[in-house]
């Protein structure tokens, strides 16, 4: 019963998901074995098999699918403040020229550890883990600033992490 439940949950958000983006790849199982795995990304295949319907093998086959065709990943999420690093911004950053350059630029880094294009007030956000607040000087003004095409940064330096999550599900 509980896997009726979720495949059809999925089924409804695949439907609404390719009313807004024209079409999408994924079926209502793939979907669903998405959601397991965002709950859990240890969850035993046999598990998720239960919930969805379907064997181990046939959701081991559709993860590594998933995993190959870069739908998803599955990675250990750490508190940065628990292995070392205490100072976390999000950096708005104005550009003159080609923002995708410095986009590439700046995902090069492994500092960066979130690169997005925007439109807005800022061509870029950019949200940086550091050590501490002279690491954080060094990203920003040696390596951020010194980009060609750099006009301007604003940081925003992180007080305290309220929330952090990756359950959006599947939508």
């Amino acid at each position: 019963m509980q896997s009726e439940v979720v495949a059809s949950r999925s089924a409804d958000q695949k439907d609404s998901r390719e009313s807004r983006n024209g079409s999408s790849h994924l079926d209502a199982v793939s979907l669903a074995i998405i959601e397991q795995l965002q709950e859990d990304g240890r969850r035993p295949y046999a598990a998720i098999g239960k919930a969805v319907g379907l064997s181990e093998a046939a959701v081991r086959q559709r993860v590594q699918k998933l995993l190959d065709q870069g739908v998803m990943q599955i990675v250990a999420v750490t508190d940065p403040l628990t292995v070392g690093f205490r100072r976390q911004a999000m950096v708005g950053i104005n550009v003159e020229g080609d923002v995708e350059s410095v986009a590439d630029a700046l995902t090069a880094m492994p500092d960066c550890e979130y690169v997005v294009m925007t439109a807005g007030s800022f061509d870029l956000m950019v949200e940086i883990v550091c050590e501490d607040d002279d690491h954080l000087l060094d990203v920003i003004n040696k390596r951020i600033r010194a980009l060609p095409g750099v006009r301007s940064t604003e940081s925003f330096v992180y007080l305290k992490l309220k929330k952090q999550t990756y359950m959006w599900g599947t939508r």
